[in-house]
């Protein structure tokens, strides 16, 4: 198949790799703008276009497709049979979804059609659910709306992270892609509409998302910091500074106080108080200082039992 690939992040490369593994003709990569990074503002590559670079592909980088007259003439120039699009970032109008043959492709990191949105891996983590998967899809002028085609499920476990399923669920899409893009070349794709399920906008984070509020209950705490490990990572305050909470887990102990408050300092865990249940604090990052686990954090900073981790009060 000729193929126009439309993608930004990480979890789009496995995708990318796949197609030109299974000898598709990539002809061409379409991915957001450069953007600067670090304190030298030094222009970054997308991941995608660096995988598209590295393999000689032509790379396109619209600021908006939509107003961009000049780039959806140009793709009908080069005339794909499928347009595949995964976490690129924009919405498609109808007058690129009409240009390919067999229509644009999406892989969607849930499965469909209960998390619409940004952000699926992190808030099927965070909701407490028992398994997960992608979805290639027909793209329609809507988010993530589309007739469903293909689907793989995997089981989320407790030691999920955010990251940990984000690599599991691109390695799971590019495979899917594959799949779905066979069977389209061989007319046995079944499309099966979403219709009106029960649906959940999965909202994108931001690095303020992570502030955990221990009026929660223990146990969608620790879903939180999990789900937010690598980014935005989970995050409360020690006396005044920032502190990144890595790891945690719900414990049985009895103790009882005030929420948010250190009830007990342990030799390798903080117990902390929350609107149900009890946290243990395991790995901790305090601002300006490197990721470390609770028996070597006590090590270098004293921490005593009856301390209240939050925001001071003005």
């Amino acid at each position: 198949m000729r193929v126009v690939f439309m993608g930004t992040p990480d979890f789009a490369v496995p995708t990318l790799e796949n197609i030109i593994k299974a000898g598709h003709e990539v002809i061409a990569v379409v991915t957001q703008p450069d953007k600067p990074k670090g304190r030298s503002k030094t222009m970054q590559f997308t991941p995608v276009k660096e995988v598209a670079v590295a393999h000689n592909i032509p790379v396109y980088q619209p600021i908006r497709i939509k107003k961009d007259e000049e780039f959806i003439e140009q793709l009908r120039e080069m005339a794909p049979d499928v347009i595949v699009v995964i976490a690129f970032g924009q919405m498609l109008p109808q007058s690129v979804l009409d240009i390919p043959k067999y229509g644009c492709i999406n892989v969607h990191g849930s499965l469909l059609p209960k998390y619409r949105g940004a952000a699926p891996i992190q808030w099927s983590i965070i909701d407490g659910e028992e398994e997960t998967g992608v979805t290639t899809m027909m793209m329609d002028v809507g988010c993530d709306t589309g007739d469903m085609l293909l689907k793989a499920t995997t089981k989320i476990t407790r030691e999920d992270t955010g990251g940990s399923l984000f690599d599991r669920l691109a390695t799971m899409g590019a495979d899917l892609l594959i799949e779905t893009l066979k069977a389209a070349e061989e007319g046995t794709l079944v499309r099966e509409k979403q219709g009106e399920a029960q649906s959940e906008y999965a909202k994108m984070f931001t690095k303020s998302s992570g502030e955990i509020d221990f009026n929660k209950d223990a146990a969608y705490i620790e879903r939180l910091v999990r789900a937010l490990n690598p980014w935005p990572s989970a995050y409360t305050h020690l006396d005044g500074k920032t502190l990144k909470i890595w790891s945690a887990d719900v414990v049985e102990d009895k103790v009882e106080g005030q929420v948010g408050e250190i009830v007990e300092v342990k030799k390798d865990e903080l117990l902390v108080q929350t609107g149900k249940g009890i946290l243990a604090l395991k790995e901790l990052q305090l601002e300006g200082k490197k990721r470390m686990t609770v028996d070597a954090f006590l090590r270098g900073y004293e921490v005593k039992q009856g301390t209240i981790l939050g925001k001071l009060e003005a």
